[in-house]
């Protein structure tokens, strides 16, 4: 991967909670050049798309996930990785602003909704998924983290006995079913996922690292025990047959210009709790 996740070389890394918030929808915001507080780099009209809107880029994602999308509503949306990401490829297509539409992460990854030119939201190519949803290439590999209550006693050796939980559409549900076969409970979104660890419903949740470590450092009460190497990477997603050889151009390029690696600096460095790198790697026993 060319994205760095080598976040030694940042102070903190990750990714923050996606809550499933279906139906709303709206306009960031229209900073210089209608992208907010991006600064964008790329060569303007160096990639080319046909906009499902002329003259926006429209890109779906799951609010909140702060560091990615700064903001809890599509209009109050100003910065972040994902949402500059998406401004540098609206700058490179020409465009002038980005439209962001929040929709769940269960109704995006399922191809639902199809009235978008991009969607950018921590999501983990799957074999499954593409059957129903074009991929980008990948911009940001991820593990599978465990997040628990402070002081709980929960241990890479005692895990299986606990009980496990993670929220629907996401690629840590069939980990903890199939691979780790602990005693597992499903939540609809991420929200009521954090709510059950906090309440003693569940000994462990189960998400991507980067975001379990942002949990654990907004609520002050849970902490990251382990982490498991699952080799995933995220990739935005395209509607079935649309412009994605476009994109892909511009997302090569920005990997390979040091776009994405700036983009961690500014936005997730400072956002996240901890560096993944630094969390005990376990092994299902």
């Amino acid at each position: 991967m060319k994205v760095k996740r080598s976040f030694a070389a940042l102070a903190a890394s990750g990714l923050v909670l996606a809550l499933a918030a279906c139906g709303s929808s709206g306009g960031s915001g229209s900073g210089s050049g209608g992208f907010g507080k991006c600064k964008v780099t790329g060569k303007k009209n160096s990639i080319s798309i046909k906009p499902v809107t002329a003259g926006t880029l429209t890109v779906e994602t799951t609010l909140p996930a702060q560091g990615w999308w700064n903001g809890t509503t599509p209009g109050s949306i100003k910065s972040g990785y994902e949402y500059c990401m998406a401004a540098d490829l609206a700058h490179r297509a020409g465009l002038k602003s980005v439209t962001v539409k929040n929709v769940s992460f269960d109704q995006l990854v399922a191809g639902r909704t199809n009235t978008y030119d991009i969607a950018l939201a921590e999501i983990s190519i799957t074999a499954e998924r593409a059957k129903v949803v074009d991929f980008s290439i990948p911009y940001f590999d991820s593990n599978i983290g465990v997040l628990v209550r402070k002081n709980s006693g929960v241990t890479e050796d005692n895990i299986k006995s606990k009980t496990c939980a993670a929220y629907t559409g996401t690629t840590s549900v069939p980990f903890i079913q199939d691979k780790l076969k602990c005693h597992v409970r499903i939540y609809p979104n991420s929200q009521t996922l954090y709510q059950g660890l906090l309440s003693g419903q569940v000994d462990a949740d189960f998400l991507d690292t980067a975001i379990v470590l942002a949990e654990a450092k907004a609520t002050g009460k849970l902490d990251v025990v382990g982490q498991y190497k699952t080799g995933e990477k995220y990739g935005a997603i395209y509607p079935k047959g649309s412009a994605k050889k476009a994109f892909n151009q511009g997302i090569q390029t920005m990997l390979k210009d040091g776009t994405t690696d700036q983009l961690s600096k500014d936005y997730l460095g400072p956002a996240f709790g901890g560096d993944p790198s630094s969390v005990p790697v376990w092994t299902i026993k």
